[in-house]
């Protein structure tokens, strides 16, 4: 696990070995608000099941909710509250993220998992990461290493930007759909909700036929800086996706045609606003969720998108998905990052800050 520099004007600012599970760098989030996407999943604090680490890796892995309550999510008047006293206290109460009951065909989120970030300990502007993982393997999972801002300085989201190195789909490719031998990069940007331009910034990279992601390790990458944001997989010379930070967002969106330049959420930023703030990192497990990630058309989706009774649908063909989940588990072995040389900033309770 030896940290290498890229270039001689790279310096090392974060290094995780996960030689410990160091719960001042690492952050649980506690919520059953299903990430904005209404996913199936509920975060806890349960190191002995979801989040835990194991000869040097993290492991964030899903589990079924059924074995936390010993019984069915399904139950009548089932409550999840997550979390309880600090530091073990919910985290997101948005849609009904603190507190969700079963109901009829309304049930608690039937699965169990976690989710890690650095946002109370370290966070940067301008780097590269590289985040060494093997992805989960199983239907309906969804592993992620993403970014998200330290501050909202340009409003609520996605104006204030996230930086996506990768997602993926435990599933296997289906009608045109990609799955665990494809990784997904994304930047998610917009003056608000409903003008996301995250398609602008959206590549997909696929392994060689008969290799997928859950197999061994690969290394994830980020490089960025103030005019230049790219992706890559295992080496940097394999980009995957390249954004030009030189162009500014407003342009880039087109979005002077139809709001006109009074209501540029980034007019008092840089170019490459909104990437050019301190974002810290985020490791995750979902499962499912109605949002889209997991589009209609896929081979064996038990659920339909604009359900009212999605993860009651999902939870009701356990027979179909579980067995599929033969290393349910986002496995995480080293994650670094090394300062660039130019302006940047980094914030981080462990260390001294360095401006260089």
């Amino acid at each position: 696990k030896r940290a290498k520099s890229l270039r001689t004007n790279e310096k090392l600012i974060f290094s995780e070995d996960f030689n410990r599970f160091d719960l001042r760098t690492w952050t649980h989030e506690i919520t059953a608000s299903g990430g904005g996407n209404w996913e199936f999943e509920w975060y806890g604090n349960n190191r002995a099941n979801n989040s835990f680490v194991e000869n040097g890796t993290l492991f964030l892995q899903a589990t079924l909710s059924e074995e936390f309550f010993n019984e069915s999510p399904t139950t009548q008047n089932l409550v999840l509250q997550p979390g309880g006293t600090f530091p073990d206290q919910c985290t997101d109460g948005n849609d009904f993220g603190c507190r969700r009951q079963t109901a009829g065909a309304n049930i608690i989120n039937p699965i169990q998992s976690a989710r890690v970030s650095t946002k109370n300990s370290f966070s940067f502007r301008y780097g590269r990461v590289e985040a060494k993982a093997k992805l989960p393997k199983g239907d309906w999972l969804w592993p992620a290493i993403w970014m998200l801002p330290r501050d909202s300085t340009y409003g609520l989201w996605p104006a204030s930007g996230e930086i996506d190195i990768l997602e993926s789909r435990g599933n296997k490719a289906s009608n045109g759909i990609s799955g665990i031998e494809t990784m997904q990069s994304t930047l998610h940007w917009g003056p608000k909700f409903s003008e996301n331009q995250f398609h602008l910034t959206h590549v997909e990279k696929t392994l060689p036929a008969g290799e997928d992601f859950s197999q061994d390790f690969h290394v994830f990458g980020l490089y960025w800086n103030s005019t230049t944001l790219y992706t890559y997989l295992d080496d940097p010379s394999n980009k995957v996706l390249v954004v030009d930070l030189a162009t500014p967002s407003w342009v880039r969106g087109d979005f002077e045609k139809e709001f006109g330049d009074p209501v540029n959420p980034w007019r008092h930023g840089t170019t490459a606003a909104p990437f050019d703030e301190e974002f810290y990192i985020i490791l995750n497990l979902a499962c499912g969720g109605t949002g889209g990630f997991f589009p209609e058309g896929m081979a064996g989706k038990p659920w339909n998108n604009l359900s009212p009774t999605a993860p009651s649908d999902f939870y009701n063909t356990k027979s179909s998905w579980y067995p599929t989940w033969t290393s349910p588990a986002l496995v995480v072995d080293s994650i670094k990052v090394w300062a660039l040389e130019e302006t940047m900033f980094t914030n981080s309770n462990q260390r001294p800050s360095k401006v260089f």
